[in-house]
């Protein structure tokens, strides 16, 4: 599946529309063109919807917003879905100001995405109007752990059915799921999180994902979520005692380039899990079973 998923992608190239951050916006462009799609990045009114009929899918990034690109967003968004395309979300920083709280709430309302992709207080936020944020980084006491990772699968699912999209919480541990189906991701390293924007540059990636596999956009965006993990584990390997996060960002772009679907899925660490509801009594609760997965 995985294998699939990645070469799908490097056949197709799809083209991608980005509406992100000028923070990271290089490094999605470069990501893109590592995994195998191509981007273009407009973000002005007078030009979102025709570059978004011309694109495959398109990815909307909250981390630098400002008035004059929300009208883009929400402009792009409904083109997109008028078109069919796929359309993702990054909810940066939601929680930590009104205005992206508030953008990001708007977008949800307006806008049909086929995933949303954030933190877990990002993605708190959005489902219950709570998270700990820390500007546009997840609160440590958000964290997913082995401890509360089957509530938050739990969790995770039912904003998956709420919204109709993937639903994707990436941290130390990564839970991907559409409501029915749920994969618990283990790959990744610590250092990633010192590097501004591993999350914009993932979200980008997971758009070309999902446009070049519409068919298992689960599975797509549970593809790119290890790609993405697994690329920072081969990175750090080849740092040397001289290089540091700067070294490691480049590293990871060229991980992504280098990497097969032979190298993936013989890296991903990942585990599939059912949602089922099950009647106890007058009333019902949401049981999350391991199921068997065959790469």
């Amino acid at each position: 599946m995985l294998k699939e998923q990645l070469e799908k992608v490097r056949g197709q190239m799809p083209l991608i529309h980005n509406i992100t951050n000028y923070v990271t916006v290089n490094d999605c462009a470069n990501i893109l063109l590592a995994c195998g799609g191509s981007p273009i990045m407009a973000d002005d009114l007078e030009e979102a919807e025709e570059i978004t009929a011309v694109c495959g899918g398109l990815n909307i990034n909250i981390g630098t917003l400002n008035r004059n690109t929300i009208p883009s967003m929400l402009a792009a968004g409904k083109k997109a879905n008028a078109c069919g395309h796929p359309v993702l979300l990054d909810p940066v920083g939601a929680g930590a100001s009104r205005l992206r709280t508030e953008t990001a709430r708007r977008l949800l309302k307006e806008v049909h995405f086929t995933a949303i992709r954030g933190n877990i207080s990002e993605i708190k936020t959005l489902a219950l109007g709570m998270g700990g944020a820390r500007g546009v980084d997840a609160d440590g006491m958000d964290a997913v752990t082995d401890a509360n990772l089957e509530s938050t699968i739990l969790f995770a699912g039912r904003f998956a059915e709420d919204t109709g999209a993937i639903v994707a919480i990436t941290g130390a541990i990564d839970i991907v799921t559409d409501g029915d189906f749920s994969y618990v991701i283990r790959n990744g390293h610590p250092l990633m999180s010192k590097v501004t924007g591993t999350g914009c540059m993932l979200s980008a990636m997971m758009t070309a994902y999902l446009t070049a596999n519409q068919e298992q956009p689960l599975e797509a965006a549970a593809a790119a979520v290890c790609a993405m993990g697994l690329a920072g584990e081969r990175a750090y390997q080849r740092l040397s005692a001289k290089e540091g996060n700067a070294s490691y960002r480049s590293k990871i772009i060229d991980e992504i380039f280098l990497m097969d679907g032979k190298t993936l899925e013989e890296g991903a660490r990942l585990r599939k899990y059912r949602l089922q509801k099950q009647e106890n009594g007058a009333s019902e609760k949401i049981i999350c079973t391991e199921v068997p997965y065959e790469m």
